[in-house]
């Protein structure tokens, strides 16, 4: 099965709205999905209702007391099985070095307890390159890299193809990838100049499907709530529903 990391160097592009919605959609229709938070900030976690109470019982927990993941594994409201974080991630860089050993851990850990062999792994990132993001990165097959509609976000997706060019010689092999548009708005000419860049650099690597700037996915958040419980018929919904559709068409979404 699919494991997915969701990753950009620069913050507030949609990475965790993205991963909430995509793994929500795959949970609606039985996919059965598991969402790793490893950001310390922990969003996705509180939107989920799985915020944990101790920086043991989240991914922490794996790190520092070798904790198996499955036993970490927190049901949502929605039924999302998701592993939560916690702000004492933070201390995984500096508590346990940047070596080949802790950057492949998660991966074995995901290998060893069979966590994706009959469900997707999705993977929400923390948008600073370290021990968490990489990690992620090790761990996945595929790499989905949101990038909003302005000019920084831009160049934080010039930094991903960087930064993911430099580990093929650790992979033996280029990474898939697939960069999605978010926060698209068709009245903003920037919207457009953007997206024009994007596909102009990246080519059929980029997705067809664009993430419009939408209310109901604003708010969702707020609500603890996904945007297909919150307004399953908003452009928002209908977007996500777009995208898992295209990237299942395109084997990325397996």
């Amino acid at each position: 099965m699919t494991r997915i990391t969701v990753f950009n160097q620069k913050g507030g592009v949609g990475k965790t709205t993205t991963t909430l919605n995509l793994a929500a959609l795959l949970a609606r229709r039985g996919r059965d999905p598991l969402v790793i938070d490893l950001d310390p900030q922990g969003h996705l976690s509180g939107i989920c209702g799985v915020a944990a109470e101790t920086s043991d019982a989240s991914l922490y927990g794996y790190y520092n007391l070798s904790t198996p993941l499955g036993s970490l594994i927190r049901v949502a409201r929605s039924g999302l099985k998701v592993i939560p974080s916690h702000l004492d991630l933070a201390k995984v860089d500096s508590r346990y070095g940047r070596g080949p050993d802790i950057l492949h851990r998660l991966n074995q850990g995901i290998v060893r307890e069979n966590l994706n062999t009959h469900r997707p792994v999705l993977m929400d990132s923390c948008p600073m390159l370290g021990v968490l993001s990489l990690s992620g990165v090790f761990a996945a097959d595929r790499v989905l890299i949101p990038i909003s509609t302005d000019y920084l976000a831009m160049k934080g997706a010039v930094q991903m193809e960087r930064t993911l060019r430099a580990l093929e010689h650790v992979f033996k092999r280029r990474l898939d990838r697939r960069y999605l548009v978010t926060r698209f708005d068709t009245r903003r000419r920037m919207s457009w100049d953007i997206d024009r860049q994007l596909r102009e650099r990246f080519g059929a690597e980029v997705c067809e499907t664009r993430i419009s700037e939408n209310v109901s996915l604003a708010e969702s958040p707020a609500s603890e709530r996904d945007v297909f419980e919150h307004a399953p018929e908003s452009r928002g919904a209908k977007d996500y529903e777009a995208l898992l559709a295209e990237l299942e068409a395109n084997g990325f979404v397996g």
